[in-house]
């Protein structure tokens, strides 16, 4: 089912290496790796935000509420749109199911994003297309 592009699983776990897309399939990608760069920075920065300010609510006598609540719930909508956009460029781009799981979760992680957003960015600039198969 993957030569038409369909989901891939991957050889295991630890398989998350960029499976040969051919050029229209990296091409049709472009717009989707835009939108999730500026999702994955903006996921991290709210997310970072959010940190900050429980450190300060916890850790200070200041009365940062209700800016705490407001910066998870943008974090969680964020997240959210996050999320769907990575499934969308993973499906384009055919990754296996553990680079899935590592790229979405990295939205949970202070700054992994940011380190996510890199590589994916990278091994997205960095692939070779295939020819096409008749």
């Amino acid at each position: 089912m993957t030569e038409q592009g369909g989901f891939n699983l991957g050889r295991g776990l630890t398989d998350h290496r960029q499976p040969p897309v051919t050029a229209a399939q990296l091409e049709n990608a472009r717009g989707t790796l835009k939108a999730y760069r500026f999702l994955a920075f903006l996921t991290g920065v709210v997310l970072i935000s959010g940190c900050v300010a429980l450190i300060f609510k916890y850790g200070t006598d200041l009365d940062v509420e209700p800016g705490t609540g407001y910066l998870w719930i943008a974090h969680w909508w964020c997240y959210f749109v996050y999320v769907i956009v990575t499934a969308i460029l993973g499906f384009k781009l055919r990754w296996p199911l553990s680079r899935y799981v590592l790229v979405m979760a990295a939205g949970t992680i202070p700054t992994m994003s940011f380190v996510a957003e890199h590589f994916v960015t990278k091994a997205v600039k960095n692939a070779q297309p295939v020819p096409v198969r008749d």
